[in-house]
């Protein structure tokens, strides 16, 4: 699909489950691609289709530009990626998809979700910073906030599912990936406070390497959770193969992120 945006020719693709009528309408899901991928990547590093057509919802995977001179494809998200054009409307771009997608596919606009990869997670963060009002909840996937955390000011608290690997050599656990990137943990305690939650997190989810955290007292219809992945690398949890480390399928990202969206609507 194709739409333009800022005078400049924009393309994303759209995964349609079995049985779709065109009639009942049906949560929307955005996939964001990492950083030197591409939409029809991110299809086959995540499998997300199956989780779509099986559970029924719509889903999206947006095409980022290339960087002038490097030819590299990449999301503005702040921090990373788009070294040399960072003056980018991406996040307007993806209100643009949003419209395009809305105009021609029956969406329920009050159910609509973010996810990606790697500098696509980072978009994902930033969407919950500066779209809350048109996404109910996110799910970033190797990826932190990329945005100075002051400039981080959703309109409505934001339910997240953060997922990560604490060997990750792209994007670091620990923080400081290229030269300034948060930490996880920093990036998972900042959406409880902007979210008004309240207390520690407690353990939610526990399988082998894989363990969730969830924040407790946060608003009604809120969560916050971190799952992380030890020993995993820059992978998409829950599919066997990474070309970036080494994978773990003992939580499937897909099945947990779906989890948080059923229950996460805009008022």
């Amino acid at each position: 699909m194709k739409l333009t945006h800022g005078g400049v020719e924009r393309e994303y693709q759209l995964h349609v489950p079995p049985g779709y009528d065109g009639k009942a309408p049906l949560p929307l899901v955005l996939n964001f691609h990492g950083y030197t991928s591409n939409a029809g990547q991110q299809a086959a590093f995540s499998a997300m289709n199956a989780k779509a057509d099986s559970a029924g919802f719509l889903l999206v995977y947006p095409q980022g530009l290339q960087n002038p001179g490097t030819g590299l494809t990449s999301w503005n998200a702040g921090l990373c990626c788009a070294f040399g054009d960072t003056a980018r409307d991406d996040v307007g771009f993806v209100g643009a998809v949003l419209d395009d997608v809305f105009a021609k596919s029956c969406v329920d606009e009050r159910r609509v979700y973010a996810t990606g990869m790697s500098n696509g997670g980072y978009l994902s963060h930033r969407l919950g910073c500066e779209l809350a009002n048109r996404f109910a909840a996110i799910a970033p996937v190797a990826g932190v906030l990329g945005i100075p955390a002051g400039d981080c000011k959703p309109s409505r608290p934001m339910p997240v599912v953060h997922f990560h690997g604490t060997a990750d050599s792209l994007v670091a656990y620990d923080g400081g990936s290229l030269g300034s990137s948060a930490s996880v943990p920093d990036t998972f305690a900042g959406w409880a406070s902007r979210n008004g939650c309240s207390g520690s997190p407690k353990e939610s989810f526990k399988n082998g390497a894989a363990h969730c955290e969830t924040y407790e007292g946060c608003p009604a219809g809120v969560e916050v959770t971190l799952c992380t992945i030890d020993g995993m690398g820059h992978c998409w949890p829950g599919q066997s193969i990474c070309p970036f480390g080494q994978s773990s399928t003992d939580v499937s990202a897909n099945d947990r992120m779906w989890e948080l969206f059923q229950k996460s609507s805009l008022p």
